[in-house]
């Protein structure tokens, strides 16, 4: 049997979640096309008869510019320290070497996005400069929105494993439940419908999740944003702005549990939460 934990590192947005949810071959985290979407270190488990890979996804790791990408960012560093295996992900169009020389572990590079590389033979050169750091122990070209090179790279993780015993009940896909889970596809979805800064400003926390054994589960979810011009665009013109969010999340969090749902949104202030270590805190990111 081969076990361990394998940490995915890389600056926002190079397709570090869609990797995940490629190499899991189910949608455990939230994807959008704006940088900083993943805010919190999620464990994403791929079981399998031989071999259990406890996957951390960690926020991208980039200069931070107030309190809550500092928090992000730190613990995406630290996740490094604690892992039998780094798999960072970078883009193929310019040479990367912060996020390597933080490395104190063995690691896999994947080149993401080499569908997006108009000039291949370019690509040749990037994966030599790579080669002279030494714990790099492979290079793999990727292309995870067209399911390209995932087997390859799941390959050389099982490769590099360390013998162990399973960590959790093969059963386990995450470590958390699904009132995070909840929580992250509103957020997601407003990252998908609402446009500029409004995305990054909020934050979704579940006041009530009731399972109930006959009729729809309750769930009842609070949007935090910063400025009170926030809450009116989350809320939109007579409110078709959230109601639109509200349908298109709800559809989500039903298929995730397998369960009819009635979802709750609210829009509440919370005036530069973001820059606030208290809040940060009690939001879960602390």
């Amino acid at each position: 049997m081969k076990s361990g934990f394998v940490t995915i590192v890389g600056r926002p947005n190079v397709g570090k979640s869609t990797i995940l949810n490629k190499l899991l071959g189910t949608k455990l985290v939230s994807v959008t096309a704006k940088a900083q979407t993943t805010r919190h270190k999620i464990l994403g488990i791929l079981s399998e008869e031989d071999y259990q890979i406890v996957f951390s996804d960690t926020p991208g790791i980039f200069k931070p510019s107030y309190a809550l990408q500092k928090v992000m960012v730190k613990k995406a560093v630290a996740t490094l320290k604690d892992t039998d295996l780094a798999l960072v992900v970078v883009e193929p169009f310019k040479f990367e070497t912060d996020i390597l020389e933080k490395l104190s572990c063995p690691a896999i590079l994947a080149i993401n996005k080499v569908d997006l590389l108009k000039d291949k033979p370019k690509l040749l050169p990037l994966i030599d400069k790579y080669k002279n750091f030494k714990l790099i122990q492979e290079i793999i070209p990727t292309s995870a929105l067209r399911d390209e090179g995932i087997d390859d790279l799941k390959k050389e993780l099982v490769k590099l494993l360390p013998d162990d015993k399973e960590y959790y009940p093969n059963d386990f896909l995450s470590d958390k439940n699904e009132r995070f889970f909840a929580s992250e596809i509103i957020r997601e979805k407003i990252f998908l419908l609402y446009g500029q800064e409004v995305p990054y400003a909020t934050t979704v926390a579940i006041e009530e999740f009731k399972e109930r054994a006959f009729g729809k589960y309750f769930i009842r979810a609070v949007i935090y944003v910063e400025r009170q011009t926030e809450k009116m665009i989350i809320i939109g013109k007579n409110g078709n702005a959230i109601k639109k969010l509200g349908e298109r999340a709800r559809k989500e969090i039903e298929l995730r549990i397998d369960h009819p749902v009635y979802l709750e949104l609210w829009v509440r202030v919370r005036k530069g939460w973001r820059k606030n270590l208290q809040d940060i805190r009690e939001f879960g990111y602390g």
